[in-house]
This record gives C-alpha cells, sequence and structure tokens, in this order.
C-alpha cells in the first residue's frame, strides 16, 4: 500500500462493513465472520424482505433478487427482466422502484465528523470517542490502535488472531490487546500504543513472529520449571510484555539457567502481589525502562516490587484466601507440582515433569464440604484456600466426603510420607471437625514455610534443572494440572452457552481492583464486566458458593449478581435476547 494519510472510522464500523461487503461481494480484508453473509443476501419485491439464500424457496422464484447482484450490475439489468416477465410485469413499476431504493443507497452522503491533528494521539481519540459514543460499546486503545495497522497490513488482524487460537488449543487464552501489546513492547520498547504511529508495517509483523517465539518459550519455561500449565492459574499476563522485551534483548534466548529462575521469581511475586491489576500502561512504562541496561536489568525489576511492598517474604496470613480465584491458588497449585507432592494413592510423584499430558490434577477439600456445612463452619471458611490440595483423578474420586480423622490416617500408615507431602500438619487432633480452625492455622504456617524455601532456592539459583518432556504447546488440550471440578465445568459451560447466543465472551476469575489503591477487593468467578450487552447493561457477575464478603464488593461495584446457572440464562434469555429481538 502506498504511504499516505490514513482516517480511520470509529462509530459505523458494523454497519459501512455490511455495505462495503454487499456492494464488493466479498468481505473486506480485516473480516473474521462468514464471508457467504455478503454474497448471499436477496431481497423480496413483493414482500419486501430481506433473507439469505435459502434455494428450496428461492430456487426459479423471480421475485427473490441477490442484492448484492442488484449492487453489481445496476438497476437497469433487473427492471428489463422484470417488464419482460409476465408473472411480475402486472407490478414492475411498483417492483423497480423497490430495487431503485435500495440501489440508491450507495449515492446516500453521510455526515462525518473528523478527529483530526497532530495533536491527537490514540490516547485521546479513545478518550473522545468513549465520551461521545458513551451508551455504547466502549473503543479501546488496543482497538484504533490494531485499525491503524490494518489500513497498511490488513491481514494483521488475522495474524493476531491465528497466534491467540493456537495458544487457546493448548489451554492459555489470551486477548487480542495483550498480544498487540507484547509487539508494541517489543518492537518500540514503549508501553502506550502510540508508539506505533510512525513504524511500519514490516516491522510490527516482523515483531509479532518474534513476539510468538519468545511467549511461546516463556510459557514452555513457566510450565517446565513452575508447572504453571494452564491459564487458570498462570497469572499476571502483563507481565509477558515486559519478560518478551527482556528475552528479545538477551537475543531470543536465557542460557543460563540462574539468570531464568530470577526472571521467574520476579513473575511469581508480580502474580503474587498484583503488580499490573492498576494503571497498566504506566507500571509497564516504569519496568521497561528498568531492563534498559540488560544486565541489571533484573535486579532492578526485583528492587522495585521490594520498595513497593516493603517485603517479599509470604506470611502465614497471605494464604487466608477463599475459593480457587485467589491469588495464592496458584503459588499452592505450584508447590504441587515442583516440591514432589505424592499422591496419596498411588505414592507417584504430583511434579509436572512425571504427571505428564494424559493425566490431570484436580482440587480437593480435605475437609469435605458437605461435613463442614453440617458441622456449621460458614462458606468462606469452608473453601479456605488452606483447604485446599490436589490430587490425581481416581485418587480424588477414592477419597471423596470421606472423614479426614478417617482417610489421612489410612494414608499415612498405607503410604508413609504422602501426607506431609501435602504441607498437612501430622497432628492428628487437627483432623477431627471441631478443630478445623486450628487445622487451618497451622497449614498456613506450613505453606508459608514451603514458598519462602522454594522462591529462595528460585532467586539463588538452587532448584534443579527440571529433565525436559518436550513442549507444553505440542497438542490441542488434555495438559496434565486442568482442574475437572463439578463447580469448573459449570463455569466453562455457562460461558459457552452465552457465546453460542452470539453474546460476549465471559471473563474467568476477574479481579475486582480499588482503582485507587490497586489492592485486590474479589475475584469473580465468572464476570462481564462490561455488561453481556456490551455498553448497554449493567457488569454481570455468576458467583457460585461464595461468601457475601464477595458479593458485597461485586455489587458495590456496579455488578448485577446471578448466584446459580438457571437464573443468569432466565436473565440473558428475558432481559439480553428479548432486548435484540424487539430492536430487529
Amino acid at each position: 500500500m502506498p504511504p499516505g494519510n490514513v482516517k480511520l472510522l470509529l462509530d459505523g464500523q458494523q454497519r459501512v462493513t455490511s455495505l462495503y461487503g454487499i456492494i464488493r461481494g466479498n468481505p473486506p480484508p480485516f473480516f473474521e465472520g462468514n464471508a457467504n453473509t455478503f454474497s448471499d443476501l436477496y431481497f423480496n419485491m413483493e414482500t419486501q424482505t430481506f433473507e439469505f439464500y435459502g434455494p428450496v424457496r428461492m430456487h426459479d422464484n423471480p421475485r427473490w433478487i441477490s442484492v448484492t447482484a442488484l449492487m453489481q450490475r445496476g438497476i437497469g439489468q433487473f427492471n428489463r427482466e422484470i417488464y419482460r416477465n409476465e408473472t411480475l410485469e402486472p407490478m414492475a413499476d411498483e417492483y423497480t422502484d423497490r430495487l431503485n431504493r435500495i440501489y440508491t443507497i450507495m449515492d446516500i452522503d453521510l455526515h462525518i465528523d473528523e478527529v483530526t491533528g497532530e495533536d491527537k494521539t490514540v490516547d485521546i481519540v479513545v478518550d473522545i470517542f468513549n465520551r461521545v459514543n458513551s451508551g455504547g460499546t466502549k473503543l479501546t486503545k488496543g482497538d484504533l490502535a490494531l485499525a491503524k495497522i490494518c489500513a497498511e497490513w490488513p491481514d494483521a488482524r488475522a495474524e493476531l488472531s491465528r497466534r491467540l487460537e493456537k495458544w487457546k488449543s493448548v489451554g492459555f487464552a489470551f486477548k487480542l490487546e495483550w498480544l498487540l501489546r507484547c509487539v508494541n513492547c517489543l518492537v518500540t520498547g514503549e508501553a502506550l500504543f502510540s508508539a506505533l504511529a510512525d513504524v511500519e508495517w514490516a516491522d510490527i509483523s516482523n515483531g509479532l513472529r518474534k513476539s510468538e517465539k519468545h511467549i511461546d518459550y516463556l510459557l514452555n519455561l513457566i510450565s517446565s520449571r513452575l508447572g504453571l500449565d494452564h491459564d487458570r492459574v498462570l497469572g499476571s499476563v502483563y507481565s509477558f510484555p515486559i519478560m518478551v522485551r527482556y528475552v528479545e534483548q538477551r537475543g531470543g534466548q536465557i542460557t543460563d539457567h540462574k539468570e531464568r529462575d530470577r526472571l521467574l521469581f520476579w513473575y511469581i511475586h508480580t502474580l503474587l502481589w498484583g503488580r499490573y491489576s492498576g494503571s497498566t500502561e504506566t507500571i509497564l512504562n516504569q519496568d521497561l525502562q528498568a531492563i534498559v541496561e540488560i544486565n541489571e536489568g533484573l535486579d532492578r525489576l526485583t528492587e522495585t516490587l521490594r520498595r513497593n511492598r516493603g517485603d517479599l517474604r509470604i506470611d502465614p496470613q497471605d494464604f487466608d484466601g477463599a475459593t480457587k480465584g485467589a491469588r495464592f491458588y496458584p503459588l499452592l497449585y505450584m508447590l504441587t507440582r515442583v516440591h514432589h507432592a505424592k499422591d496419596w494413592c498411588s505414592g507417584l510423584d504430583l511434579s509436572n515433569h512425571l504427571l505428564g499430558k494424559l493425566n490431570s490434577l484436580q482440587m480437593h477439600h480435605i475437609f469435605p464440604k458437605s461435613k463442614l456445612y453440617e458441622y456449621g463452619y460458614e462458606r468462606n471458611e469452608v473453601n479456605a484456600l488452606a483447604n485446599f490440595t490436589f490430587l490425581t483423578q481416581e485418587c480424588n474420586i477414592e477419597v471423596s466426603n470421606k472423614n479426614p480423622e478417617d482417610y489421612l490416617k489410612h494414608f499415612a500408615s498405607s503410604q508413609p510420607g504422602v501426607i506431609e507431602s501435602h504441607w498437612i500438619p501430622m497432628d492428628p487432633e487437627l483432623w477431627k471437625l471441631e478443630n478445623y480452625r486450628r487445622f487451618l492455622s497451622e497449614r498456613r504456617k506450613l505453606l508459608a514455610q514451603a514458598a519462602n524455601e522454594f522462591l529462595d532456592d528460585l532467586i539463588r539459583g538452587n532448584v534443579q534443572e527440571t529433565v525436559s518432556t518436550g513442549s507444553v504447546l505440542d497438542g490441542a488440550g488434555g495438559l496434565g494440572g486442568v482442574i475437572s471440578e463439578a463447580e469448573e465445568q459449570l463455569l466453562i459451560e455457562t460461558n459457552i452457552w452465552v457465546i453460542d447466543q452470539g453474546l460476549p465472551e465471559g471473563e474467568l476469575s476477574h479481579e475486582l481492583i480499588n482503582e485507587y489503591t490497586g489492592e485486590l477487593l474479589a475475584v469473580l468467578d465468572l464476570a462481564w464486566p462490561d455488561g453481556i450487552q456490551e455498553g448497554f447493561s449493567q457488569p454481570v457477575a455468576l458467583l457460585i458458593d461464595e461468601n457475601t464478603g464477595i458479593e458485597k464488593f461485586a455489587s458495590q461495584a456496579g455488578f448485577r449478581i446471578y448466584t446459580d446457572q438457571e437464573s443468569l440464562k432466565h436473565y440473558v434469555n428475558q432481559e439480553i435476547l428479548a432486548i435484540d429481538e424487539a430492536a430487529d
């Protein structure tokens, strides 16, 4: 494409894209839907209805006219055919007038408000658009940056999406804007998308190729060294733009295993303390500046975390969280994978390189939920992080909801050492239901001790190198570590159902952040922070078996809360889909 000024269409994109496709008979290069929607639209001259081509109803019926053919051939040919057809001739004047009204759509003069000027950066334009279009779908900085890129490189969106689909097929679901941010940081060394304004599309294409390679490398590194092998435990995805830039500066690979582990130490702490939970661009730019001088970059990154936290040591109370959405849940999962926890039933190592792809870990409540509820414990106590551990599917089924006082004693005798490997206090008195709170307190201490020991070894370079078992990206699905608990499956099924209705995908484990302090307030099981009908309905959250504190935070943040799948489906059917039908 020759260089020059490019105008971007901010509002009315869907309508103009539809007109473009119907008139041309094929979609624009950036379109990602069904191309037949642009060539198979037909108009019935008698009923004045539009429908997609159906051979049974439309074949040999002269009243059905291809809209694309009309736009491309002009009105004259169709007028002649109408007047020559004995069936159509009595209504010829009316039919030609109806076709003419469609054809002259191309002559409509649309009013355009232009946002121009050298000072109109990506940030300013996005802010202007969202203020003017406050009732519609919000425009993101990534949307605008990608639109500018597509003006010179029409295949950009498809190329980005292809990479995202590859990662999604093996358990890592990322967003397009995130990948573009990684490319931006690699190519420009800046977090703001405005830095891409003067970058040639060929350089962006090359940056995407390199970013894909580096992200593959990082996913394999994090999976092999930390055991975090799917997106529900990955966390801190906005540390990836920093790590992609760092790996690029190192020539595409970090050969020193101690340096790799220091990078992983930093990554884990960005996950635990929510480094990128607020003011993402500002913090990314700070960290990008820290690695300009590459040889001291990791020291500066880690020192920044220490200054912000005061201390990077993990305390027992850090494991006070409840539910799988807690930030320390991935740490518990990681410890299980890298600290050689044993399966209670078989005695086999649960480390990631021995577990293998065709197995899976399931989350297990050490004290069964049903027995805790019967005893009178509250929901947040029942779902305490310190009550979680991980077992193979077979062992989880075998243990089921047995009393811990009985089954822990059995495994301690039949498989010596396996119970201790899960940081479970070995005092049998603590295995009794009446002593559950004491059990939680003691286990938190053991978990904190194990976490600190591992992190200390990691930053010192003392963690043993793992045996390579191939790439975590080989094959699709079935990766070790997929948590298949019933609640998890329900959330996934609900999300799929919403998507099948033609509505946007929800976000699993959505973090509610205090926008002023960056503090994590709550983690919502499944949420649509922009509404299920984006820009037109309030935020929605599905919370399964959560405590009232989380519901309170979600409500204060403006979320409409549902606690079971059926009530959410009813809301979608009655208030969202009904709105769409009325609009049609």
